[in-house]
């Protein structure tokens, strides 16, 4: 058996990658993207809303919001719990994605307005 040692311990980033690389921030979004992304997020609410009967159609809306609004806005992983609540069943009458794409928006302004 070891007895632990009062030296700190260094971990090496791994060979070839910077030792950031994978914790880069996303760039924010320009206006235009934010207004695309921001319209998408309506119609596909929009279009939630009338598919409530038909789950398939809804899963294909929101499948094809989530994937259009990843490349839109980057790799956004708030995206993901979109997808989620979405997929609950009666959900659709709420406007999750505006509300997801609303908070990417207000996140970024907020962190820019930290630095």
């Amino acid at each position: 058996m070891t007895t632990p040692s009062d030296q700190p311990i260094v971990l090496a980033p791994t060979e070839g990658l910077a030792p950031t690389e994978g914790l880069a921030p996303v760039p924010r979004p320009s206006r235009k993207r934010q207004a695309a992304a921001f319209l998408i997020a309506a119609l596909s609410d929009f279009l939630s809303f009338w598919t409530v009967l038909a789950p398939p159609m809804q899963w294909l809306i929101d499948l094809a919001t989530a994937l259009l609004l990843f490349l839109i806005l980057g790799r956004r992983w708030v995206i993901l719990p979109g997808l989620i609540a979405e997929a609950i069943p009666g959900m659709g009458v709420f406007p999750v994605w505006v509300l997801v794409v609303l908070s990417i928006i207000v996140y970024d302004d907020i962190k820019l307005r930290k630095r």
